[in-house]
């Protein structure tokens, strides 16, 4: 792969810091995984959480899911513990029955002819990749907004993991944690003394990346990490450095890793991370790292423990720090980072300007 260097890291000048970051909330109007498709069963329910906002996802025995608002519009107990119907759901207090759309289609004891009253909210829904997405914003531009592209998933040549856990940060922290590959002396017990080399940064008006490569100054590489950054170039291309781009590209991000020499990216990492409460101290981290395959038939499958146990302890660490980086904030009441490193400095300028003002 050809590394084009747009511009150079150290060139950067130095930015004024971002207003009021963490009480930026995430703008509603992008399509967000909610659930592993594989957690909502045939004729259940599944409850989640959109920055706040109670959420019922609906698998009928037949057809495709559907998302209501989880409350009934009668006496707003939640939905999820209601009775699915063929074509909508039932609130299992006094069986008001709401359509795929959330409209009231039926009340039990309603008298013949009389109107049933207005219904709930009703989210776009889709199923791709393994997980459920919604539409948490305007629904009418739901249908012109396109699902997030990841082209890796569903390659054969690739094992795909999958990432599904709750951390007690706002999502910025974890956009800037993967975006900052400074911050590798974190991972100095799993990893051994790795220099980071920051290579370039590019940006525009909706996306930031970064590059980056890596060398080791102390250390052994454990077995999940020689798997996943083997060297597999041949003599010819030593003089071709590993490389990590790393691209936030509102709301999403990604990382992907190529060794030496290999035009296919060893590790291709997919990332969204979706507020849980209302005032977005709380992300659903829902993601996918898909590995590359190894010529050896079968060899993936035996190393697999081993780079699950690698990836689980970068995860641990890497949640345990932005913790600790929400609760700094919580207790100074205010944003104190002086952060001096330019593509952090952009990052944090684009997810200001992608978000949405919090109440």
């Amino acid at each position: 792969m050809a590394l084009s260097v747009t511009t150079d890291i150290g060139s950067h000048a130095r930015q004024p810091k971002p207003a009021d970051l963490r009480r930026t909330g995430i703008n509603p109007d992008f399509w967000y995984p909610v659930a592993r498709s594989r957690n909502l069963k045939r004729g259940k329910t599944l409850a989640v959480k959109f920055a706040g906002d109670p959420i019922v996802l609906v698998r009928p025995k037949d057809g495709s899911c559907f998302a209501l608002e989880d409350r009934c519009a009668h006496r707003q107990v939640p939905l999820h513990a209601g009775v699915v119907c063929p074509k909508g759901l039932r609130c299992g207090y006094h069986g008001w029955t709401y359509d795929t759309s959330g409209r009231c289609v039926d009340i039990p004891y309603l008298s013949a002819g009389k109107q049933c009253p207005n219904g709930v909210r009703g989210y776009p829904c889709r199923e791709a990749y393994g997980l459920v997405f919604i539409f948490p914003g305007d629904p009418a531009k739901s249908e012109t907004t396109a699902l997030p592209a990841i082209p890796t998933h569903g390659n054969p040549k690739y094992k795909i993991r999958y990432l599904d856990r709750q951390v007690a940060c706002h999502y910025s922290f974890m956009h800037e944690n993967l975006m900052d590959m400074n911050h590798q002396f974190l991972h100095r017990r799993l990893m051994g003394a790795i220099k980071t080399i920051a290579l370039a940064k590019r940006s525009g008006e909706n996306w930031v990346e970064a590059d980056y490569s890596f060398g080791r100054t102390n250390g052994k590489q454990n077995l999940g990490e020689w798997f996943i950054i083997r060297k597999r170039a041949d003599k010819k291309s030593r003089e071709r450095r590993d490389l990590m781009t790393i691209r936030t590209e509102y709301p999403y991000q990604s990382l992907k890793f190529w060794t030496e020499g290999s035009e296919t990216p060893a590790l291709d990492l997919w990332n969204v991370y979706i507020p849980v409460d209302k005032d977005q101290r709380i992300n659903h981290t829902f993601g996918m790292i898909m590995v590359e395959r190894p010529p050896i038939p079968g060899l993936i499958h035996l190393l697999w423990p081993f780079i699950v146990w690698f990836t689980e302890g970068i995860f641990r660490e890497d949640r345990w720090i932005v913790e600790l980086e929400q609760k700094a904030h919580d207790e100074q009441g205010a944003d104190w980072n002086q952060e001096i490193f330019p593509a952090i400095l952009d990052l944090r300028a684009l997810l200001v300007r992608g978000g949405v003002p919090l109440s």
